[in-house]
């Protein structure tokens, strides 16, 4: 008597097919990955203990953390930050338009700008800036304005100069990118459609181009609110400055510059939550599905993690 085996069932013909065995997964194990983690760890800790055995007086930061005179310089550091972007942003786009024109010569006047804010250190135009009452004694706009060097060109002044027109250089690179990266095509077509050349711009051209401008100009929003510490040397009471002064004054210098530390840390976090906020605003047009928000991801992780212990639970 013979017994037909079904090889593909793999059980004898006429009963029923046996399962096949679960695969047992074995996950590769990174044992590189744990050396890293516990020597990250263990520096980290380094690091930690020695700043805790060294003489700092911890309790004189919250004491100053939100003085009267440490806000009134944040604030001013925020002041100078947006309008100096400001200057930036505006120029940048001048400066990215004349750059692209096809005339030659407001083409080199923005090449030679750029040229020369980017080739020269910021803390050295400042500082140029400061002194050029050395060079003129009056400023003179004929009949609109007239005044003495020194009285012209405040601390204020100086910082609001020194870094919007140093940043304008920067943001019409970064504008350039972003006119370039648009396709020839919209713009032909816009044309076609009997729009000008301004209109072209402001409609078609410049609303796609922000996908591509807006993350390194994040980027130079925060780089200016850190830059800002620079104006100290021309006697501007920004954040580093009253830092300075206090720490001075009150004997706990290294303090207060801990203290200026964590307010630019938390100024700049701020900022960073709102680079990512409009970067998601500007990238419905090319994303089909938006990257969650902050709020949106740790609802996710919540649920997931309510779901594996309730699955856990109902297997026990």
């Amino acid at each position: 008597m013979t017994v037909d085996i079904d090889k593909t069932a793999g059980g004898p013909s006429g009963t029923p097919p046996t399962p096949p065995e679960a695969i047992k997964a074995i996950p590769v194990r990174h044992y590189g990955r744990y050396v890293s983690a516990v020597v990250a760890i263990a520096l980290l800790a380094a690091v930690v203990y020695a700043f805790s055995q060294g003489k700092i007086n911890w309790g004189a930061i919250p004491d100053y953390f939100f003085d009267d005179r440490v806000l009134t310089g944040m604030g001013k550091t925020l002041l100078i930050t947006v309008l100096a972007m400001l200057i930036g942003v505006v120029g940048g786009i001048l400066l990215a338009v004349m750059r692209l024109s096809k005339n030659p010569v407001t083409s080199s006047i923005a090449w030679f700008y750029i040229w020369f804010f980017r080739g020269t250190p910021v803390l050295v135009q400042l500082v140029v800036w400061f002194n050029l009452g050395l060079v003129f004694e009056y400023i003179n706009l004929g009949p609109f304005y007239r005044d003495e060097w020194s009285d012209f060109m405040t601390p204020f002044l100086t910082a609001l100069l020194g870094l919007g027109l140093n940043e304008a250089a920067y943001m019409a690179e970064i504008c350039r990118a972003g006119l370039l990266a648009v396709d020839e095509g919209q713009t032909e077509a816009a044309h076609a459609l009997g729009m000008g050349h301004a209109k072209t711009l402001r409609r078609i051209v410049v609303p796609q181009a922000m996908r591509v401008i807006v993350p390194p100009t994040g980027n130079e929003v925060i780089n200016m609110l850190k830059t800002t510490s620079l104006v100290s040397v021309v006697q501007y009471a920004e954040l580093f400055r009253v830092a300075q002064d206090i720490g001075q004054t009150s004997g706990a210098p290294a303090e207060m510059l801990f203290l200026a530390a964590a307010w630019y840390l938390l100024l700049t976090s701020v900022f960073s939550i709102g680079q990512y906020y409009l970067e998601r605003y500007y990238a419905r047009g090319s994303s089909r599905s938006l990257p969650p928000t902050p709020l949106q991801k740790i609802r996710a992780n919540l649920f997931s993690l309510s779901n594996r212990s309730s699955t856990t639970g109902g297997a026990a």
